[in-house]
């Protein structure tokens, strides 16, 4: 399930290797820049892109997985890691799995009955995150990386790459974590090497990080008004929430449209919690007001059996 990941390997862990003279035998599109006296050297590995000084090389900017099976459709696992990082090091003659990770991307395609976009719908509030809808798809920023939900094929079909035969006409929603700042803190480790990457522990902690950020998203229920569900003067309240919610787009329209009202000092920082509190309320369909979208039942399963088996 690893996609991007971004290496670097200094002097001090390898000892007595020339970078600037020996690595750049291996690379194409090879050139030579200079940054504040230092001289630094770029080129190209297969799709990756190679920096390097004397005292560091840095492997950034690509799929460690298309470079490996060819496209990044299909899951790079532990074992596919573990091949990859040792074909890197053959190539480049350097020991990379101490290299220390500096990026690192988790992401699994799934084949869904209906157009991305419609389970993008369904994908509200993630708490420490900001969410930010664009027409691709669904991205949540948060401190030291983000979650991101998109259409792969028609990504795919933007930078006019080719679609592998069985995604072909298909409903393909990508969901992505990207870790791209203080790894090691993040993990609660010394270090994030390439050698951790196909660490059994590590990976499958790792999966189970991957589904509870899917897990703690909130998801945007279907409305239904049902009156049969109505006995009380406080269903009759909610009800009523949901009917104007339903009225001016739904619950994210109107989240939105209360936090544009907080910003602009009509309501209270209180005021716009209270607000937001009783539309999600309202939303909930554990009272039987609302009911839960089929496509998030869908999605939801789909992430459980990404992570039911590891290789």
């Amino acid at each position: 399930m690893y996609d991007s990941v971004n290496l670097r390997i200094t002097q001090d862990e390898v000892g007595g290797v020339d970078f600037l003279s020996e690595i750049p035998c291996f690379l194409e599109n090879v050139g030579e820049h200079t940054y504040d006296g230092v001289l630094v050297i770029t080129g190209e590995l297969g799709g990756l892109k190679i920096s390097l000084n004397r005292y560091q090389v840095k492997v950034k900017d690509g799929s460690l997985c298309k470079w490996y099976l060819g496209d990044n459709y299909q899951t790079m696992g532990r074992s596919d890691t573990e091949q990859a990082i040792e074909r890197l090091s053959d190539t480049l003659h350097l020991p990379m799995s101490r290299a220390t990770v500096t990026r690192l991307d988790f992401a699994q395609n799934l084949i869904v009955k209906y157009p991305p976009e419609v389970y993008f719908n369904h994908l509200g509030l993630l708490k420490n995150s900001t969410r930010l809808q664009e027409p691709t798809g669904i991205y949540y920023k948060q401190t030291n990386g983000r979650l991101c939900f998109y259409d792969k094929n028609r990504e795919q079909r933007n930078h006019r790459e080719p679609i592998p035969e069985m995604y072909k006409d298909r409903n393909v929603l990508r969901y992505e974590q990207r870790f791209t700042q203080r790894l090691a803190s993040q993990f609660g480790v010394p270090k994030v090497t390439g050698a951790l990457l196909f660490d059994e522990g590590f990976y499958i902690g790792l999966m189970n990080r991957w589904k509870d950020s899917y897990n703690n998203i909130q998801k945007i229920n279907d409305i239904q008004i049902n009156f049969e569900a109505m006995k009380t003067k406080q269903e009759l309240h909610k009800m009523g929430v949901l009917a104007l919610t339903e009225l001016v787009g739904g619950q994210m329209d109107f989240i939105a449209m209360i936090n544009e009202a907080a910003n602009k000092g009509v309501l209270t920082r209180k005021q716009a919690y209270d607000l937001r509190k009783t539309v999600n309320d309202a939303c909930n369909v554990k009272d039987g007001l609302t009911t839960q979208s089929d496509a998030i039942q869908e999605l939801d399963k789909k992430i459980s059996e990404a992570v039911r088996f590891y290789r």
